[in-house]
């Protein structure tokens, strides 16, 4: 299991626990669980509770002489020992903030956070300010805050643009404003099409011992039951999602029609006063930039809704960062870790059932209509959308009006 994975299993435990464990209790705990996890242990409970590595290596210890079988045992009372580093300096955690903000990387009061600077290195800006922090303790923070720290190695995936980090800054603003007036912005992308059938699905679940769940040798294709592909909507404000499981092809027309489900099953409801959509979405794909026919679907999509419909694409190479892998997708795989997706509708239960102790609610359903790929679409169609490139980056933010308003 990858180290994320367990840090994660570590959290969900603890704040399951924490609220009816005292201040031994908790100590005991995590050293219970540093010494399960072996080398490396202390570090990653400290990392998944915040606790200093000083008292989960004190609790472990105790564990070792046999703490449990002492007659008399004190229990520190409630606030007491050393302060949280974020409360005897009330500005570390602003300070940090604005070391991850737009001048660097993204902006912390934007849902589109991120950062690809490492902790041993805010840890020392810190300190120029007079502010200590360990690289320990800034990993800490910014999970707290809701980063996910990334070594640039693995967040880019191709060549540079150069206006990349000028383009996060314009959707950050444009997030805002969106949100300032009330209007939902979603973030929008198909996730990998997985195979149909008793497949091997990456990672473990429970199960009597000696009795793994037995799939196929070879990852063929089962022609009678295809493929599925998920295309995600996710509700940056609401942390709320739809996901529909399509059986044909992945077009612009199936990603906007997973649009219009979302808005018809949670939008509406959600945003009664709605005038206006943001769009969030990657480069590529069936919500290219460059597609003719996404712009087409949205037209359509903008006709049905009475919506003014604004996109925002990704620059190139920056997919990853794109909202819904980290607040969707990632929890509906772990959701099914291990689970050979046997049909159609095990994959729509599996992504109902996605929570997350953060809030998350996923709703899903099949799409089983039919996408034909190879449309073409004429340029004297493109030219009658109500399309108006945006001042910056017009082919990657724009605007569709509708031609008529009917909600």
């Amino acid at each position: 299991m990858a180290k994320t994975d367990v840090v994660a299993s570590v959290r969900k435990k603890y704040e399951r626990l924490a609220l009816v464990m005292d201040e031994r209790v908790r100590r005991l705990w995590a050293g219970a669980e540093a010494e399960e996890l072996g080398r490396g242990g202390i570090a990653i409970v400290e990392q998944a509770t915040g606790m200093s590595r000083t008292t989960v290596r004190a609790g472990r210890d105790e564990l070792r002489r046999g703490a449990l079988g002492d007659s008399v045992v004190a229990i520190r009372r409630a606030g007491a020992g050393r302060p949280r580093l974020e409360d005897s300096q009330p500005e570390l955690r602003r300070k940090l903030e604005m070391l991850v903000g737009p001048s660097t990387r993204g902006d912390p009061q934007s849902p589109l956070q991120w950062t690809a600077t490492s902790t041993r290195e805010l840890s020392r800006a810190l300190a120029k300010q007079g502010l200590q922090a360990s690289p320990q303790k800034v990993a800490v923070l910014l999970h707290q805050q809701g980063y996910s720290l990334q070594s640039a190695r693995k967040t880019i995936e191709g060549k540079q643009h150069p206006d990349r980090n000028a383009q996060f800054e314009f959707i950050n603003e444009r997030v805002r404003a969106y949100q300032r007036r009330g209007q939902p912005v979603i973030s929008v992308d198909t996730k990998k099409k997985e195979l149909i059938g008793d497949f091997k699905n990456a990672g473990k679940e429970w199960r009597p011992k000696g009795k793994p769940e037995r799939v196929r040798v070879h990852d063929f294709v089962d022609p009678a039951l295809g493929k599925a592909i998920p295309y995600g909507v996710y509700d940056i404000a609401k942390d709320e999602a739809w996901v529909s499981v399509g059986t044909d092809h992945d077009t612009a027309d199936f990603a906007v029609e997973s649009i219009w489900q979302w808005w018809t099953r949670m939008g509406r409801k959600a945003y009664p006063d709605a005038t206006e959509l943001l769009i969030t979405a990657d480069g590529g794909g069936s919500n290219s930039y460059r597609t003719k026919l996404w712009k087409m679907a949205l037209q359509k999509l903008a006709d049905r809704t009475g919506l003014q419909i604004g996109v925002s694409h990704f620059p190139p190479g920056t997919s990853k960062w794109n909202k819904i892998e980290h607040r969707l997708f990632c929890h509906i795989t772990e959701n099914w870790r291990g689970r050979p997706l046997v049909d159609h509708e095990t994959i729509v239960q599996l992504i109902a059932a996605t929570r997350t102790s953060k809030g998350l609610k996923v709703k899903a359903a099949i799409d089983k209509r039919t996408y034909p790929t190879g449309i073409e679409v004429p340029d004297e169609e493109l030219r009658k959308l109500r399309l108006k490139p945006g001042r910056f980056h017009g082919e990657w933010n724009y605007s569709i009006a509708p031609t008529s308003i009917h909600k």
